[in-house]
């Protein structure tokens, strides 16, 4: 059990009102500012219990703006309003200014992870960065300085990327770590050096903007929002930012590696304006805001989820108490709240068992609040032992938590309230006592005669003496644990125990070696001391004798116990011959087993079945009886402090071992295990929680914060003699290991009916039926042991039947909660008159039997006289139309009361009926029209002669009951027109058109027909065409009935071609062919051809629709070609529908649509005229690609002629395609003749010779594969190729050659110019060209001799 105890500052007396609190993180040293308009501001230094630092005062004439404590060391950096920045030393109280650099107020102060670096700003927009040492002092002038212009609001320092603590592994190694060890050497993975702290870092300014300094001080722009930054946080696992505004506006936003920011979410976060707003935030991504309401509002941004938490009335909170502050304290996971009357809500993260709390949410338990005065408007967490200030705008204090120290003992109990008080209670005479001592209170130990107290400094015993308290000794002494037997307080120091005198002399010393180590656990039950030491030996001494003597030897019980780290608690029972162990593992955490250590065997054994997967909290043996051990415990899992507590009872004997006696969970309200005293169970618990004890016979007033259960065996046995004690006990334990001859021979010598009620009780716990049935027996209940035969074949239902039969009321409550047999339960609430329990368990539970259960309820009710609230409950039921009119059936008044109160209509209109039946013609109408009855008023009214004020009633409510009530009176006095009115307003057409026809309305019957149904309009039209009168309505209602075929021959037989029109509109391929067919003849007469098109293709006549279309030349659309086309047609053969297809293709190429013949054509398998349609269309992407999917050799061939007669020099793709197509087609003919013809627009257009021989060659060789029927001609052009190429070859060789030797190249060339037919290969101006060229350069006169060799060539040759 643990409180939070306060602790007011001891601020000294020129300290004024409290304005900042900041907590060291790691040590217990608080910062307080306060300031005042006439002395300036203070800042002073407190400890853990509120201690004042003297040496660490600051004074200064201005206020104190911010505190920030240094992340390692106890250096406080201070802010103040006009600039100054100062460092402040604890313990030495040393001040270091730094330089002077802010001429504002400071806004902002923040330290890098290791405290490295320092950075401060302004209100001004002024930003420095300074670094410090490893001891937190200051080194030189700031590194970096930026003026941002706005007042900055926020800074935070990212974070440094995850890598290898080269100082964690070094220390890892040094203890014996191998894995941390191997990286540091070459046979393990490379050490990963990661950076000691992230010095990158983001800062704020109140016009929205956010700024990025790296490391080397650069600032940038960020990002920007829309008001004043409030808040800035890093979400480490998302690695984004998240900014608040002043308008509580959350962005978040991702950061890249290169520093960059893109918004990721944008939400308003709800507030109440006008408002402070705190904000937490922890470091698994929630966000907890206090905005001045009743509730605190939690959002969860990793999983995008939002809740609220909010006080208690029922936990002592007041209507209206507002939340001010808010602080999260992540070691304790504790969210504590400070409100506006003083008190301080904590909440605990409570998490389900088996739940992971990575992917569930938690739950947050509320708990009692600590009360303070004052209004609370600051709370900090801080310190490693997790201390919270709370600053109430007069004061601060300092709450810690306390564990609550209580002993038990000799029918005595002593339990801890505030730190120097004790409740004491005296079960033997039932006196309640309190005790005031003058030092912190760390430990208690009692006997039926002392009180003892220790402080770890200093120990007081107290003696009981009646009803009063008398000090009868204090000393000082250092031991952390007191035990005391008879008038001897036993005490540790290193390697002994003093036996002490209650005045503090040392009367024996009980010695332990080196090796047995020093004591530190020490633990009395009866006449036995066991003492467990620091090296996890236990030694057990047995005090019955002048002085102690050793019961055994030491016992190593690491020798025993693998993975041992230390000893946590030690117990022996009341023999002296069990103790029981409960050890730390060498990693610290609690290990999960009870361990037990048997003197007289020397041998150790463990509960494993009886506490699986549960962890033990504390142990304790009974002060008499030495088989039976209880310990409390806790799932393994569990998160929490009191959540699912059990508490276990064992029986430990050497020849069965360790039994399992009882396990319950512990009950609510109760704090921690005290004792074991057959026949209770003692327990502290909360204020008033002692005063209910569960027991039926009277015990005296027990104190408040003890409270004591009876054990399971010993339920109404409390108050039992030693002799019947004994044999329940015998009892429990033969019947715990199975031996139930054994078990009724120790109670067969009861003869009480009260000891077998009590055995049958015990077996409602043991849910044993076979014993309960021989208790019933012998107690001669016959009437239980037949109503537990009829209880069904459900054994909890049996034993909740057995229960009841005994009173046991709340157990057999629990038992059906338990089987969730809610229906049985609802039914026994109903039958013990718990009405209350019973509706809520319908409206939870049972919500079958929720109406039975009203209806139930309500006849209690009106049994008991409770008219008013059977009405209601009669209402929840839903009977309440029959049940009230009955009840209140000798009541007219009230009955008429409670038909005006519930203006329920079904009410009005049994009121009405009743009205009438009682000839108030009057009031019945009025109730009627209450009811909105409206058949009813027509009917009365009818009934009363007043038809013309039933009409308006119908007319007005359209009722269709009452307007047919009204035509039927109408039709009975003959005023058709009225009757056929209402008729139709109440949609009975067929009684309206027999009106209509009986009385020659042919105008409203055409009419009436239409809004009715097909029968009635197929009666309609007969009546027409009888009559031979309006043919033309006959036709349309034959139309609107689905004969359409009738229609059609009406409409025909007496030309209504209107009419015709209308209706082949809705003519398909499912109507009759030959209608279509008798209709397209129609529209071809009236030259409308498309229509007649579309109903001869209806009419699958495909052939004439085509010849239709040719013939009127109507354009053949791609609807009406598919739907002439179709594929799955029964009435056409494959190559009657392939030749339609043509016939419709070829029409589409008379009309230019050849994209659509080429569908066609290729639906009807001619590829080939399909490809021929295609190039008219001139689609070359097309062309391309129908080519490629056909794969036809002709096909190739038509598209690479195509793709020749475009421009393939400037589009390499198309020339690609043209060699691909001639080489896939086999015509290598024709593509020897596209590379000729390649070589002679390379010659002609570009004089580009090299590529003409390549073409040529490519030529020559496509020929020489080729096989042409014509081999003469075939070698005609190779031969002819064979000699452009020559040609061109020497041409070319002699512009190579020009370069060495120009002589001979104009040789060469004077010698092609003689070559016959040269023109045909080389251009015979190209030759000249060259010529020309070289004389040039020579620099020669026309009239030389070259020249006129020139001219002699050209006259021989002619122009080139």
């Amino acid at each position: 059990m643990a409180v939070y105890f306060d602790h007011r500052i001891e601020a000294p007396e020129c300290s004024e009102v409290p304005s900042q609190v900041a907590w060291h993180s790691t040590l217990p040293v608080l910062a307080v500012a306060s300031s005042s308009s006439t002395s300036g501001g203070n800042v002073d230094l407190y400890l853990q219990q509120g201690e004042f630092v003297e040496s660490c005062h600051v004074n200064r004439p201005n206020q104190p703006t911010v505190l920030r404590w240094h992340p390692i060391k106890p250096v406080l950096a201070l802010g103040w309003e006009n600039g100054e920045v100062l460092l402040l030393t604890h313990p030495s109280g040393d001040q270091t200014v730094l330089p002077n650099t802010h001429n504002a107020s400071i806004t902002l102060l923040e330290w890098s992870s290791s405290g490295s670096r320092l950075v401060t700003g302004d209100q001004m927009g002024v930003l420095a960065v300074w670094k410090l040492d490893a001891r937190g002092r200051l080194q030189g002038n700031h590194l970096v300085k930026h003026e941002y212009n706005k007042p900055l609001t926020c800074c935070i320092f990212r974070p440094a990327p995850p890598g290898d603590d080269v100082a964690k592994l070094a220390r890892a190694s040094v203890s014996g770590d191998e894995s941390a060890l191997d990286k540091f050497s070459w046979k393990g993975a490379p050490l990963k050096m990661g950076p000691q702290e992230g010095l990158m870092f983001y800062v704020s300014t109140t016009d929205g903007k956010v700024y990025s300094v790296d490391e080397r001080g650069k600032t940038s722009a960020l990002l920007s929002v829309e008001g004043s930054i409030l808040k800035l946080f890093y979400h480490e696992k998302r690695e984004a930012l998240a900014v608040i505004t002043e308008t509580l506006m959350l962005s978040q936003y991702t950061l890249g590696p290169e520093g960059g920011a893109q918004e990721l979410m944008k939400v308003k976060l709800s507030s109440k304006s006008g408002q402070n707003t705190d904000i937490v935030w922890t470091e698994n991504g929630l966000l907890i805001t206090a905005t001045g309401e009743q509730v605190i509002r939690l959002w969860d941004l990793e999983r995008d989820d939002n809740y609220v938490l909010s006080l208690d009335e029922t936990l002592g909170f007041e209507r209206g108490e507002i939340i001010n502050c808010v602080s999260y304290c992540a070691g304790k996971e504790i969210l504590a709240a400070g409100t506006s009357h003083g008190r301080i809500a904590m909440w605990r993260m409570v998490v389900q068992p088996g739940s992971n709390r990575n992917d569930t949410k938690g739950q947050w338990k509320l708990q009692t609040p600590t009360e303070i005065e004052g209004n609370v408007i600051q709370l900090r967490w801080g310190s490693s032992l997790n201390l919270l200030a709370a600053n109430s705008s007069s004061t601060v204090l300092i709450l810690c938590e306390h564990v609550m120290s209580a002993h038990f003992s000799q029918q005595v109990a002593a339990v801890q309230v505030t730190p120097s008080q004790l409740s004491i209670a005296q079960y033997n005479t039932g006196m309640h006592l309190t005790l005031q001592s003058d030092i912190h209170i760390k430990g208690v130990c009692v006997t039926k005669d002392s009180v003892t107290v220790w402080s770890g400094k200093q120990v007081t015993v107290y003696e009981l003496a009646g009803t009063a308290l008398r000090n009868t000794g204090s000393f000082p002494c250092d031991s952390h644990v007191v035990a005391v037997h008879d008038e001897n307080l036993y005490t540790v120091e290193p390697n002994r125990v003093q036996v002490r005198t209650p005045q503090g002399t040392v009367k024996q010393l009980l010695t332990f070696s080196k090796t047995e180590g020093n004591p530190v656990l020490l633990s009395v039950c009866q006449a036995y001391l066991v003492v467990g030491t620091d090296t996890a030996h236990i030694k057990v001494f047995d005090l019955t004798r002048r002085d102690a003597k050793a019961h055994c030897n030491a016992k190593n019980l690491a020798d025993q116990i693998a993975n041992l780290g230390a000893l946590r608690s030690v117990k022996c029972n009341a023999s002296g011959n069990q103790v029981s162990i409960l050890i730390s593992q060498v990693n610290g955490r609690p290990d999960h087993k009870v361990y037990f250590y048997d003197l007289e065997m020397d041998t150790m054994s463990l509960s494993v079945t009886e506490l699986s997967g549960r962890c033990p909290i504390s142990h304790f043996w009974d002060e008499s009886e030495p088989r039976l051990f209880v310990c409390e415990t806790e799932p393994i899992s569990s998160e929490s402090l009191s959540v699912d507590i059990s508490v276990v009872t064992l029986f430990c004997t050497q020849e069965h071992g360790l039994l399992l006696q009882d396990c319950y969970p512990k009950p609510a309200g109760l704090q921690a295990l005290l004792a074991l005293d057959v026949p209770f169970y003692y327990f502290s618990c909360k204020v008033n929680v002692g005063q209910h004890e569960r027991s039926s016979a009277p015990v005296p007033h027990l104190p408040h914060m003890v409270s004591r259960r009876a054990l399971r065996d010993f339920v109404g046995l409390e108050n039992c003699e030693k002799a019947t004690r004994d044999a329940m006990l015998n009892f429990s334990f033969y019947l715990t290991i199975g031996d139930m001859d054994e078990a009724f021979k120790s109670i067969k010598l009861i003869k009480s009916k009260a000891v077998w009620e009590n055995m049958a009780r015990m077996c409602v716990k043991t849910r044993r039926l076979d014993v309960a049935q021989v208790c019933l027996g012998n107690m001669g209940n016959a009437r239980a042991a037949r109503a537990l035969k009829e209880a069904g074949p459900e054994p909890e239902a049996q034993v909740a039947m057995l229960a009841i039969q005994l009173g046991m009321l709340e157990d057999a409550e629990k038992l059906y909660k338990g089987c969730r047999r809610y229906d049985l339960l609802n039914k026994f609430y109903q039958s013990s008159g718990q009405w209350q329990k019973a509706l809520e368990t319908a409206e939870n539970h049972d919500r079958i039997h929720l109406r039975t259960t009203y209806y139930n309820y309500a006849r209690y009710l009106e049994a008991m006289g409770d008219k008013s609230l059977a009405l209601t409950y009669y209402e929840n039921s839903d009977t309440h139309r029959f049940e009230v009119p009955r009840m209140l059936q000798d009541d007219a008044l009230s009955l008429e009361i409670y038909v005006n109160k519930m203006k329920d209509k079904n009410i009005y209109k049994w009121w009405a009926q009743y009205l009438e039946s009682q000839s108030d013609m009057e009031t019945a109408l009025r109730f009627y029209e209450y009811a909105q009855d409206y058949l009813s008023l027509v009917r009365v009214h009818c009934y009363n002669g007043n038809i013309q004020k039933a009409s308006e009633i119908a007319n007005n409510t359209g009722d269709r009951a009452a307007s047919y009530h009204l035509a039927r009176q109408y039709e009975g006095h003959d005023n058709i027109k009225q009757a056929v009115h209402f008729y139709t307003r109440a949609q009975a057409y067929n009684n309206a058109i027999r009106l209509c026809k009986e009385n020659g309305l042919d105008d409203q019957l055409m009419n009436l027909a239409l809004l009715s149904n097909p029968e009635d309009m197929m009666e309609a039209a007969c009546y027409y065409e009888e009559k031979g009168t309006h043919m033309d309505r006959a036709v349309v209602l034959y139309h609107k009935a689905g004969h359409v075929s009738k229609a059609l021959e009406l409409a025909f037989a007496t030309q209504q071609f209107s009419a015709l029109q209308l209706i082949a509109e809705d003519l398909n391929e499912n109507s009759d062919p030959s209608l279509l067919a008798r209709c397209s003849d129609f529209f071809i007469k009236h030259t409308q051809y498309e229509k007649a098109v579309e109903l001869l293709v209806a009419a699958k006549k495909y052939s004439q629709a085509l010849q239709l279309c040719l013939e009127q030349n109507l354009t053949i659309t791609e609807e009406l070609a598919d739907s002439m086309a179709i594929t799955d047609s029964k009435d056409l053969s494959e190559d009657a529908r392939k030749d339609l297809l043509e016939r419709i293709a070829d029409c589409c190429m008379r009309q230019g649509n050849y994209h659509l013949a080429t569908k066609k054509y290729t639906q009807a398998g001619n590829k080939l005229k399909a490809m021929r349609a295609l190039l008219k269309s001139g689609d070359t992407e097309k062309i391309i690609f129908f080519a490629s999917v056909c794969r036809q050799k002709e096909l190739f061939i038509m598209a690479a002629n195509y793709l020749q007669s475009l421009d393939w020099r400037q589009n390499p793709e198309i020339l690609k395609n043209i060699i691909g197509f001639y080489t896939k087609g086999r015509a290598l003919d024709l593509l020897g003749g596209f590379y000729e013809a390649c070589a002679q627009v390379e010659i002609d257009e570009y004089q580009n010779y090299e590529k003409a021989l390549n073409a040529l060659t490519e030529a020559y060789k496509c020929l020489s594969k080729a096989k042409d029927r014509s081999s003469g001609q075939q070698e005609v052009r190779l031969a002819d190729l064979q000699h452009k190429t020559t040609l061109i070859k020497r041409f070319l060789q002699a512009r190579r050659l020009y370069a060495e030797e120009p002589g001979e190249a104009v040789r060469l060339c004077e010698a092609l110019l003689e070559e016959p037919e040269l023109d045909s290969a080389v251009r015979i101006g190209d030759a000249y060209g060259f010529l020309v060229e070289h004389h040039c350069q020579q620099g020669l006169s026309e009239s030389g001799e070259p020249g006129g060799t020139a001219e002699s060539a050209g006259r021989a040759h002619g122009p080139g």
